[in-house]
């Protein structure tokens, strides 16, 4: 176990490799096992997919998990690395900005130096913080700019006080939800980068030319989502992009596998979807040492 309570230091490193035109590369994790492939592949960083460690504990994305769950699988998977992990809280995992801010001491407890923090409103979210529904008094599908302005630097206020300077990548999901295009984008993200956010992460956002627009118009590092189709990492490294997410791209190949071969054994008999798997013994030295 390494990653235990975030230092100074391992969060300005954590900074500092989120280099426009040189991106940090994160092919999200959702466990120990993931994060662990992860890092042995050379990842500078490791970074948790909300989504996979929601449905990795039995429960639907979008605002759906409580904190003590999210936070608790956290800890296991930075407590299994030795490089800097970042956490997808989704909204927050609170139902006001307060609840944000103790979300955040509860990451760096954790051992997380990152976030990220979403915009984006879901059906069903309720008092315990799973959100405020699209439905709701004619509430769209993302928070108003001042409420979540709020919520970032309820949490920027948190990280400061605790004396880690946690990067706080502020996710806008106008480009993912049809919300809005570039220049509703760079309104949030300014908002955003003012209530101390220190990156902003625009998901849905491959184009070329909206990649460079919001290069161009956004004051901090760019983070875009990629996935099957989307240009390759030096394509988007040199339209100027700091930090390149797969989100929960890797977990859903990992389950298709999962499903291909248990149908293929239940109904022909076979094993071929198996071809290709790990070596039993590189796996269990890799995920059975202490770290």
């Amino acid at each position: 176990m390494t990653n235990q309570k975030p230092t100074h230091e391992t969060a300005l490193a954590f900074h500092a490799l989120h280099i426009p035109g040189r991106p940090l590369v994160l092919p999200n994790a959702w466990d120990t096992a993931s994060a662990r492939l992860v890092e042995e592949a050379g990842a500078a960083a490791v970074a948790t997919t909300s989504a996979g460690l929601a449905w990795d504990l039995g429960t639907a994305d979008g605002d759906r998990l409580d904190r003590d769950r999210a936070l608790g699988a956290l800890a296991r998977v930075a407590a299994a690395v030795r490089v800097p992990v970042s956490a997808d809280i989704e909204s927050g995992y609170a139902k006001d900005a307060a609840g944000v801010g103790d979300t955040i001491r509860a990451v760096l407890a954790a051992g997380a130096v990152g976030v990220n923090i979403e915009d984006a409103l879901y059906e069903g979210e309720g008092d315990d913080g799973e959100g405020v529904g699209d439905g709701d008094g004619g509430r769209g599908p993302l928070r108003p700019v001042a409420e979540q302005a709020e919520r970032i630097a309820a949490a920027r206020a948190a990280a400061d006080a605790a004396g880690v300077p946690l990067f706080i990548n502020a996710r806008i999901d106008t480009v993912l939800r049809g919300a809005g295009g570039v220049e509703e984008t760079l309104e949030r993200a300014a908002a955003f980068l003012a209530a101390g956010a220190d990156g902003i992460f625009v998901p849905g956002a491959v184009d070329p030319g909206t990649v460079k627009s919001l290069v161009a118009g956004v004051e901090g590092p760019l983070n875009v989502l990629v996935g099957p189709g989307a240009p390759s990492v030096a394509e988007l490294a040199a339209l100027g992009v700091a930090r390149i997410s797969t989100g929960s791209s890797i977990a859903q190949a990992a389950h298709a596998v999962v499903r291909r071969a248990a149908r293929e054994l239940l109904s022909a008999g076979t094993y071929d979807s198996l071809t290709g798997g790990l070596d039993y013994a590189e796996l269990n030295t890799l995920l059975g040492g202490a770290r």
